[in-house]
């Protein structure tokens, strides 16, 4: 992310010259109503399939969903929340109810709710996107077996680069929870995450920045800062890493906790 240039001083006091403008009456413009949220047409017409009763009570679930829906793209994740659990309820076969539930708790820290709601999807789709979210939230509730457990699972499902990195930045946390540092390291250098790049993705970054938390955590202040460097020279925004970088400049420190850093594979704007 590119830094903000700083703006250019102000012009001495003594040049500015204050002059009145003569004043336009103009007419304010009425606000524009906002376009009512709506559910993609596939997701809304799969709720109403899958939905047992009354007509009005199946337009009713939709309505919930969308209220659902539009209050996650708000940042409102409880809120968000507690409408897609009440449709979850009604619909417990269709997914995109399912992992908007999951991934709404996941943002509320609700992690075994978040657990449960997006296992379920994967259960229903097969799709393994959001297992990495799965293994954190195990770790969260202080899991370990598990978060391996659903490793296992991730690497069953043959996922993409972006999620099969997700998940072992989860794993090599989880091991670090417990000071398993070498085989945290392990797993994260075989993934790539020593590699220097001169245009690294996300992904990258994402590594490079794991595994500096690991070095960190385990007391290796040289490499812990020459990953955190690496990362501000390329991203200087990136989470903490700056601060990080500053912190570990010169004395050796003790074992970090658990960073609460994002596993998403989507880049978080909140």
């Amino acid at each position: 992310m590119p830094r903000r240039p700083e703006g250019a001083a102000p012009a001495p006091i003594a040049e500015w010259v204050r002059e009145e403008a003569p004043r336009s009456e103009r007419p304010s413009e009425p606000r524009r109503p906002r376009a009512p949220y709506a559910l993609p047409g596939d997701v809304a017409s799969e709720v109403r399939r899958a939905f047992i009763g009354t007509a009005h009570a199946r337009e009713r679930a939709v309505t919930e969903l969308t209220k659902a829906a539009e209050a996650y793209d708000r940042h409102r994740y409880e809120e968000a929340l507690r409408h897609a659990r009440a449709v979850a309820d009604l619909v417990p076969g269709v997914g995109a109810v399912r992992e908007l539930a999951g991934l709404a708790a996941y943002r509320a820290e609700r992690w075994a709710i978040a657990r449960n709601q997006l296992r379920a999807y994967f259960e229903i789709t097969g799709d393994a996107e959001h297992l990495p979210l799965v293994m954190d939230a195990e770790r969260a509730l202080h899991h370990p077996r598990a978060v391996e457990r659903v490793y296992a699972e991730v690497l069953e499902a043959e996922p993409s680069a972006d999620v099969l990195a997700e998940a072992r930045i989860v794993l090599a946390g989880a091991w670090a929870d417990e000071r398993r540092y070498p085989e945290a390291i392990d797993l994260l250098v075989r993934a790539g995450a020593a590699k220097k790049l001169r245009n690294p993705s996300f992904r990258h970054v994402r590594l490079w920045y794991a595994l500096a938390d690991v070095y960190d955590r385990a007391g290796d202040t040289t490499n812990a800062r020459e990953l955190f460097a690496r990362i501000v020279a390329v991203e200087p925004e990136a989470y903490d890493a700056a601060a990080r970088l500053g912190e570990v400049g010169h004395a050796v420190r003790k074992n970090r906790k658990r960073r609460a850093t994002p596993t998403s594979t989507k880049r978080r704007d909140d």
